[in-house]
Parts: C-alpha cells; sequence; structure tokens
C-alpha cells in the first residue's frame, strides 16, 4: 500500500495507523476498567511510553532496513511528525465515533470532571482565580465529542514533540568522514 513512497514517509505511516488503533483500544480499556482516560495527569498518559517505544521502532526500521545505518536528525523528526500526525488523526476520530455512538463515555467524563473541579480545596480556587474556576465549570459542563477528540488531537502533538527530539538524537546515525 506504502510501497511508492520514501520509506520516511511510508514506515512512520504505517505504524502511525498501528499505534493509532491501539492507542484507541488503550483508551476504551482504560474507560471499562474504571479510569476514565481524559482525566489522568499528562505526564501519566500511555501515550508518553507508546510513543517512545513506536517512534524507536520506526526510526530505526527506516534507518537499519533503507538508508543503510544512516539517519539524520531532521530525518527523524520529520518520521515522527509524520507518525504523529496519523497517531493523533486515527485515534481522535475513533474518539469522535466513540462519543456519538456511546454516550455514557462523554457524559461520564464531564460528570467526573465536574465533581473533581467542585473538590477542589480554596487554596486551589484562590490561586486560579475564581473567575477562571467558574469559566471553566460552565465550559466543561458544554464540552461535546468534538471538544474531547480536539484536545486529544492537538495534545498528542505536545507530547510527540519532546520525545521526538530526544528519540531523534538518540538514533540519528551520520556516515562518517574519512
Amino acid at each position: 500500500m506504502f510501497s511508492r513512497l520514501s520509506p520516511i514517509t511510508a514506515v512512520p505511516l504505517r505504524n502511525g495507523i498501528i499505534a493509532g488503533l491501539l492507542g484507541f483500544f488503550l483508551l476504551v480499556a482504560l474507560y471499562f476498567m474504571g479510569r476514565h482516560p481524559f482525566l489522568f495527569m499528562l505526564y501519566f498518559d500511555f501515550r508518553i511510553l507508546m510513543f517512545a517505544v513506536f517512534m524507536t521502532l520506526t526510526l530505526k526500521e527506516i534507518r537499519d532496513a533503507h538508508q543503510e545505518g544512516i539517519i539524520f536528525f531532521w530525518q527523524g523528526m520529520i518520521a515522527n511528525f509524520v507518525f504523529t500526525v496519523l497517531f493523533a488523526i486515527v485515534t481522535s476520530a475513533l474518539i469522535w465515533l466513540l462519543c456519538i455512538l456511546y454516550a455514557p463515555f462523554l457524559s461520564n467524563y464531564i460528570v467526573t470532571a465536574l465533581a473533581q473541579m467542585k473538590e477542589l480545596p480554596a487554596e486551589v480556587i484562590i490561586r486560579i482565580g475564581k473567575d477562571a474556576h467558574e469559566s471553566n465549570l460552565s465550559t466543561l459542563a458544554a464540552t461535546n465529542g468534538y471538544t474531547l477528540a480536539k484536545h486529544y488531537f492537538w495534545q498528542t502533538f505536545v507530547i510527540s514533540f519532546f520525545i521526538s527530539i530526544i528519540i531523534s538524537v538518540i538514533l540519528r546515525r551520520q556516515p562518517k568522514n574519512n
């Protein structure tokens, strides 16, 4: 399917689709285990580990199987960006579809997040501002599937950016100059 594309595009496209499907199934599994995936702190997000594994495998495949052991930093960054775009599109689209087809996913998120926000200590509310807190409460009540999917989409790029840099630096291998 991707045979006509450059390996820097083809390998991340394939792996991005696979990781996107796996990521969605992990989200659904977390939800049905009683832990809504949108209520985790960002630094506990499973995407961190998933991206590290998939990006490493993607760059190693490109470097070792297609480029004779050589990959430059910029090639790694492009490949990781393509991977991230596909992961974000696949997973976000499936989240949006899940919210449409299975309404309890969205309603459970709203109810649980509202309860958590209402239980915040007074010191935290003062620190973020009472107006900001009230605004967040009203905005949260109006959340829909598109909002959740969009949030997940953009959050994926934030997580991916730092991991992409680290893995592209670690796995780069440049030709030796004689």
